[in-house]
């Protein structure tokens, strides 16, 4: 613009905001006429176009109604449409904020939390004992953590840190506020005063009060950046020539006079996540090289303490070193923050990779200084890289021994966040200079003792190792097989299943211990952890396939190590696949691996409830199969400890017995004799044990041994007085007479009988054929056997319809028409005035009599016309008898004078009988 142009300009301007800019101008226009002000000191003016200055604190406009009214639609869709990804992007956008020093990135949050607070749903949890849902909880994790970046700034101003404290304790203050282990808030340590290593849970940790989401960052507000070695670290390259008066018990640097940092290990991760989060990234990795050093130090020395006491230690069978608050799982995630300062490549963009802080002077101030040498990547050590010490940092937080957390919610995040870091390690390829870090680590963790969840001493409510384990095996395996199974072998215990914790017992290889005697928590991811345990058992046997000598080893470890019924059985499965590929000859060590696991699934599950258990049954007898017949036959030999009576004969002896599993064997004639032998034997045993429900399947196995049958008949005989009842004895009757044996039939039938009762209104009674084979069966025999059965039946069978239908059977023909010989019998028909029949005929008559006032007493009108039919069929019994027409027109003479009162029936019956 030229000078007119600006002249119009400024007049306009005052013009249109003459109440805001007119002091401003006045005040400019005084110091512009003033030759001594310090405006006319400075050659040039400002560029309003140019943006904030370097040193200048960035404030943008925020829209505060649309950022509560967004929080609030997404918080309202619970979940759904994608409102857990937008309040994700909220919180990116928070970090972004703080990352360009934006003061309306803890305003922004304020906002975002004010809503979070004000959810309904909060209450209505509490009310219920319901708890939120994963996704919503891990918002709320998001929430307390971004509280914790935001008060850990370490250039804020005392007044605003204030401010947010008030906040934060307003915030906690109410009922609703979400814990910090989505369940208990006890057990866990204050932020700054971390559990002291020599003693073990704090006694009155039950009675402290619960820890919201924002306690850390409450009790964060207490933090500050003016510890001096603090600032050495972080601020300049001052370690070379730093003052070591101070250094006596070396805490401040090591030997090589690399900086260490001894704080709270989240603590010191949750200053390294502030200064990467208001972009000081630079500063971030120095502090988390140091801390990195710090723990590789510890760890050392915690291995030096333990070999110097490993006798006494292992003696005693016990630790006092406790981790109550375990790194991985943590709130904070220290793990991963350690490792994702030392991967990052960009450090956030040339200007803030560029910048240092300065904390040296007022805790408000900040410079930034240009460095060309990254002084940082002095403090690692030959063919170091940030890389490599990035996957050293993950190997030992995730070795950490630690105890498993109360409540669901805590002990799902240590799940998770132990999958994040293995994915996070996945991704990295492995050099020399990494496996080196593995093999380093490895043994470390195996020699660590106590303070290692791979070391010889664990307490029993330790988190297991199984998923790390196998990534460590997978990781080792082709590069030292033997520190890998090693490290597998030792990670496969898991303890809180264990009956009883060892206690100095020096025969067992690991000592079992409990540091706090009293405290048994639920542990609600057991089913996924004993999944991890199965998993890292697969895969040993997967790799260890051909090695006799490892497959034992690991075959033991899964006897001692897992308690889960199924997944034996997913092993044994598992094994067997592995050995039997198309692809190769099977390997007969790993298929007797296979079968060991079977049979150990078998004991386990025999006096149990199981829904598998036919499954699992089928399967070992398949197992058995592909072993080879000494297999089979020490099954069968063994059946008690391992199958039911049932199972024994109906599964193993009758699929050892077929047709399909002697050819798959190639037996011999003498080798398929022995084991018909071992089968018989078992079956014999089966009928004896339990005669109900085996009988009939020994005494179909033995069919082909004339003595075995003859034995197992004379169980059924034994048997049928009074463990059997009238349908197993039927069924076994009929086979009998299938196989040829109509007396042994005939004699079953008739111990059958006696366990029967058909009461007047069971006409459609399951059993009535049964009683009329028995009674055709009788018929056939002779004479003499429909004799000695018809006392059974009319003992026995009180319906008429029943009875009437034996008695017109009997009638059609001469009894003994297929004889033994199958000769033709040519004898008479049989007279209804004599026995047996004539009692059969009385007993049919009566039955009929009281199924008829049995009827009268509850009949309704639209049952009359049926009840007449049934008057009908008694009639034609009736006149089967020579004094029949008599004792018939008796009968409804008597119906007629006791049932007068039913009228309408009455005259039915004397329209039909007179």
């Amino acid at each position: 613009m030229n000078r007119d142009q600006l002249q119009k300009f400024v007049q306009y301007l005052i013009t249109v905001h003459h109440t805001e800019v007119l002091p401003t101008a006045q005040k400019l226009a005084d110091e512009i006429m003033s030759q001594n002000s310090e405006i006319n000191q400075v050659h040039g003016a400002p560029d309003p176009t140019a943006g904030a200055s370097v040193d200048d604190e960035n404030c943008w406009h925020l829209d505060e109604e649309q950022v509560q009214e967004q929080v609030k639609i997404f918080l309202s869709q619970g979940g759904y449409h994608g409102s857990g990804k937008q309040l994700n992007l909220l919180f990116s956008k928070v970090r972004e904020m703080l990352k360009m020093r934006d003061s309306n990135g803890a305003r922004m949050l304020t906002l975002i939390t004010d809503q979070f607070m004000g959810d309904p749903r909060l209450a209505l949890w509490r009310q219920q004992g319901t708890t939120m849902t994963d996704k919503y909880r891990q918002l709320w994790d998001e929430l307390g953590a971004l509280w914790m970046c935001i008060v850990l700034n370490p250039h804020c101003k005392p007044e605003q840190k204030a401010l947010w404290l008030r906040q934060l304790r307003r915030w906690n203050g109410v009922d609703v506020c979400p814990l910090e282990d989505g369940n208990h808030g006890g057990e866990l340590t204050n932020l700054t005063n971390a559990l002291p290593q020599d003693q073990p849970g704090n006694p009155d940790s039950l009675t402290r009060p619960h820890r919201t989401v924002f306690t850390r960052a409450i009790e964060a507000c207490d933090l500050h950046w003016q510890d001096p070695h603090l600032q050495h670290i972080i601020s300049e390259d001052h370690c070379t020539h730093y003052c070591y008066h101070d250094n006596i018990d070396s805490s401040l640097f090591d030997a090589r006079g690399w900086p260490l940092w001894h704080e709270h290990v989240p603590t010191a991760c949750a200053r390294v996540d502030a200064l990467r989060s208001h972009g000081y990234p630079r500063e971030a990795l120095r502090l988390a090289i140091a801390i990195v050093n710090t723990l590789r130090r510890q760890q050392q020395k915690q291995l030096e303490f333990f070999r110097s006491h490993k006798k006494e230690l292992l003696h005693k069978g016990i630790t006092s070193v406790t981790n109550m608050e375990g790194w991985v799982g943590h709130p904070l995630d220290p793990i991963g923050t350690l490792f994702s300062t030392l991967t990052e490549t960009g450090w956030g963009g040339e200007d803030a990779a560029t910048a240092l802080l300065d904390i040296s002077g007022s805790l408000g101030s900040a410079r930034r200084t240009e460095l060309p040498v990254f002084a940082a990547q002095r403090f690692l050590e030959e063919g170091e890289s940030f890389m490599s010490l990035a996957v050293e940092t993950a190997l030992i937080g995730l070795g950490q021994q630690r105890v498993m957390p109360d409540g669901l919610y805590a002990q799902e995040k240590v799940c998770r966040n132990e999958e994040q870091l293995l994915a996070k390690l996945q991704e990295v390829e492995l050099d020399d200079s990494l496996r080196k870090v593995f093999r380093k680590q490895a043994v470390l963790l195996l020699e660590a003792g106590p303070y290692s969840g791979l070391g010889e001493l664990i307490y029993r409510e330790s988190v297991p190792m199984h998923t790390f384990a196998k990534y460590l095996f997978t990781s080792l395996l082709p590069h030292d097989a033997e520190l890998a199974y090693k490290i597998a072998l030792r990670a496969m215990r898991l303890p809180v299943l264990e009956s009883t914790a060892a206690s100095g017992d020096l025969s067992r290889p690991h000592h079992l211990v409990s540091v706090v005697p009293n405290r048994y928590p639920r542990w609600f991811t057991l089913s996924h952890i004993e999944t991890q345990q199965c998993e890292l058992a697969s895969t040993m046997l997967t790799a260890a396939k051909g090695d006799a000598r490892k497959l034992q080893t690991v075959l033991e470890s899964i006897q001692k190590n897992i308690h889960s019924s199924s997944h034996i059985f997913k092993l044994a499965q598992d094994a067997f696949k592995i050995a039997t590929l198309m692809d190769s000859l099977p390997d007969i060590t790993l298929l007797k691996v296979s079968l060991e696991l079977g049979l150990q699934v078998m004991r386990m599950t025999l006096s149990t409830l199981n829904w598998r258990r036919r499954e699992m049954v089928r399967w070992l007898v398949t197992c058995a199969t592909e072993v080879g017949v000494f297999a089979l036959d020490s099954i069968m030999q063994n059946w008690f400890t391992l199958f039911t009576p049932t199972e024994a004969t109906s599964v193993v002896a009758t699929t050892v017995m077929s047709n399909s599993t002697i050819v798959r064997l190639h037996l011999d004639c003498h080798q398929q004799e022995n084991l018909a032998n071992s089968a018989r034997t078992l079956a014999l045993q089966c009928a004896m044990k339990d005669p109900q429900n085996c009988a009939l399947s020994a005494l179909t196995l033995c069919e082909k041994d004339h003595i075995a049958f003859e034995t197992a008949y004379q169980i059924v005989l034994d048997a049928a007085a009074t463990g059997m009842n009238y349908t197993q004895l039927f069924t076994i009757a009929r086979y009998m007479e299938h196989r040829g044996y109509p007396m042994r039939a005939y004699k079953l039938a008739t111990l059958a009988m006696t366990h029967l009762n058909l009461s007047y209104n069971q006409d459609t009674h399951p059993a009535i054929n049964d009683v009329l084979w028995a009674c055709a069966l009788s018929h056939s025999l002779g004479k003499n056997e429909l004799a000695a059965v018809i006392p059974l039946v009319v003992k026995s069978v009180k319906c008429a319809t029943v009875l009437s239908d034996i008695l017109r059977r009997c009638t059609l023909s001469t009894p003994g028409m297929v004889a033994l010989h199958s000769r033709r019998n040519s004898g008479k028909l049989m007279s209804l005035d004599k026995a047996p029949l004539r009692q059969l005929l009385d007993a049919t008559i009566g039955a009929y009599i009281n199924t008829t006032h049995s009827r009268l007493t509850h009949i309704s009108p639209r049952h009359y016309s049926e009840f007449i039919e049934f008057l009908s069929k008694a009639r034609e019994t009736f006149l089967l008898a020579h004094d029949g027409h008599i004792q018939f027109t008796q009968f409804i003479d008597n119906l007629k004078q006791i049932y007068k009162g039913k009228k309408k029936l009455m005259m039915l019956v004397r329209e039909r009988f007179g």
